[in-house]
């Protein structure tokens, strides 16, 4: 990888690890369904004027847009709201690597190696120190709800594979398109029209720098450029960045929102973090230890 890219595959990481810090300043002036709408409404923009729709039947969209945009963001902000600390939410978000890895040999009949379900076992066991010895800072409920968030990320993982290549910009884009609406009943429904109305007439800087950040920067710019590094190389050289979004998100999270882990959670977010080595590296390991004949 070229010097260029691989400081933009930095800056992506950067991007997105913050991401959690900003999501957690966005929610305390407004509620997190709202906060979802006025997200995608502005990621959705470029669609309209700049941005060429995909080749993809609408039931794709709607499908990727349900999934990763809705069903990930709605879980997210959710558990983010009600107790779960900006960088454990970092953290736990990464079971989506192994929940697509299950979802992918129900659904599209992927092989499960040995190696995948070692990870696997490694990283649950992590979720499970970080869920019984959490802390005081993080709820049972803000925990369980990161794992739904995982569980629509991984969903939306198996939709991106079954429409195979496709430009992810302009998915991403144009499958903004669909969480606005729902987003937007939930608010009605669950805060209720005063609060929505409270929320967006006294709207701060901080919140407006939140919802821009949570669509240009984190969605839009995170997004195309990992979409140009992953046209540009294999995405086995690609996928291993991610492994640093976590550590971003709970480095940025100590330092400016103050969070500090537990005995217990760093142990178990030690343990995720290793599983997901294992996930990715694993294989490659064992072809260099075992000769091939």
């Amino acid at each position: 990888m070229s010097p260029k890219d691989l400081l933009l595959a930095l800056v992506v990481v950067v991007a997105w690890g913050i991401n959690f810090v900003v999501i957690k300043v966005g929610l305390h002036g407004v509620p997190p369904m709202l906060l979802g709408a006025l997200r995608f409404l502005l990621a959705a923009f470029p669609a309209v004027f700049f941005v060429k729709r995909p080749q993809l039947p609408w039931r794709w969209l709607f499908a990727y847009g349900a999934t990763i945009s809705f069903g990930q963001f709605a879980f997210l902000f959710s558990a983010m709201y009600v107790g779960m600390p900006a960088g454990l939410a970092s953290l736990v978000l990464q079971a989506q690597a192994f929940f697509t890895l299950i979802f992918a040999m129900f659904f599209l009949h992927e092989r499960f190696r040995a190696q995948n379900a070692l990870g696997l076992l490694i990283a649950a066991g992590g979720l499970a120190v970080i869920a019984l010895q959490g802390g005081h800072e993080m709820t049972a409920a803000g925990f369980a709800l990161t794992l739904c968030a995982a569980v629509s990320w991984a969903l939306g993982n198996i939709v991106t594979k079954k429409v195979g290549k496709v430009n992810l910009v302009g998915l991403v884009v144009w499958a903004s398109l669909i969480p606005p609406l729902p987003f937007l009943a939930l608010s009605y429904a669950l805060e209720g029209p005063q609060r929505i109305a409270a929320a967006l007439a006294g709207i701060g800087a901080m919140s407006i720098f939140a919802v821009v950040y949570l669509a240009f920067i984190a969605t839009l710019l995170g997004y195309g450029l990992w979409s140009r590094l992953l046209s540009r190389y294999p995405a086995s050289q690609v996928a291993p960045f991610s492994l640093l979004v976590p550590i971003v998100g709970l480095a940025s999270a100590a330092v400016l929102l103050d969070e500090h882990l537990t005995g217990a959670q760093i142990v178990g977010a030690a343990l995720v973090m290793f599983g997901l080595v294992v996930n990715v590296f694993g294989g490659w390991v064992v072809q260099r230890l075992v000769p091939t004949r």
